[in-house]
């Protein structure tokens, strides 16, 4: 996918599934199946989970374009370039690493900093990148990311960081584009496949209150 249409598509379906943990190939695959079905089409894997390139590949090949997949944690230029060749579709890190922004921009491919101060954040914008991830917001509250989200008003923000079934309504209502779930939606590679698509459907359910619109019916969570 191209960097447009990855930026539009996070902003469209608002949630990220992060998988940090015990993800290797199988488990991911069994996973973004689960989800797709369940609605959510972007995923993120990060840098320190198991075999994260190897997970990347497999659920590429399996799945196309049918659903969005970057790679996140992503904290070096060998390490971006490495996950840009597996074929990420966007790169997300939880750092401001100015190096790191400039060679996947360079590529084309959506990049996705992380930042958590207003300095950061108008230092990470003016490299030309299109969202920046306010992280970890989720302990700082909502109030941190308006506070931030309305002196740079021209900006857009992802919020990752202890995102929940509490919380994501909240940030999506006052402003982020999307927010990237991990250990609440997705655990820790060790959970029923239920449960994963119950939550899913909580989370989806938040956004869509959130922004308006009606609620699905529920899975049932086991």
């Amino acid at each position: 996918m191209q960097a447009e249409q990855v930026d539009a598509l996070i902003e469209e379906t608002a949630i990220i599934a992060v998988m940090r943990g015990a993800f290797g190939p199988d488990t991911a695959l069994e996973l973004v199946d689960t989800l797709l079905e369940s609605g959510i089409s972007v995923f993120e894997f990060t840098m320190n989970s198991d075999d994260p390139i190897g997970a990347l590949k497999a659920a590429k090949a399996e799945f196309g374009e049918e659903a969005c997949i970057g790679m996140g944690t992503v904290l070096t230029v060998d390490d971006a370039n490495a996950v840009m060749d597996a074929g990420a579709d966007f790169v997300v890190s939880p750092a401001f690493q100015p190096e790191v922004v400039q060679a996947v921009l360079a590529r084309d491919v959506l990049m996705v900093p992380g930042v958590i101060t207003p300095s950061e954040a108008l230092q990470a914008w003016a490299l030309g990148v299109k969202a920046l991830k306010l992280f970890p917001i989720g302990p700082l509250s909502v109030d941190y990311f308006k506070a931030i989200s309305g002196a740079l008003s021209h900006m857009r923000f992802m919020c990752n960081g202890a995102i929940n079934d509490k919380n994501a309504g909240e940030f999506v209502r006052a402003g982020a584009i999307a927010v990237g779930a991990a250990g609440w939606l997705t655990g820790d590679g060790s959970w029923p496949l239920n449960r994963i698509r119950s939550r899913a459907r909580i989370l989806q359910n938040s956004i869509a209150v959130a922004r308006g619109g009606q609620a699905f019916e529920p899975y049932e969570d086991i």
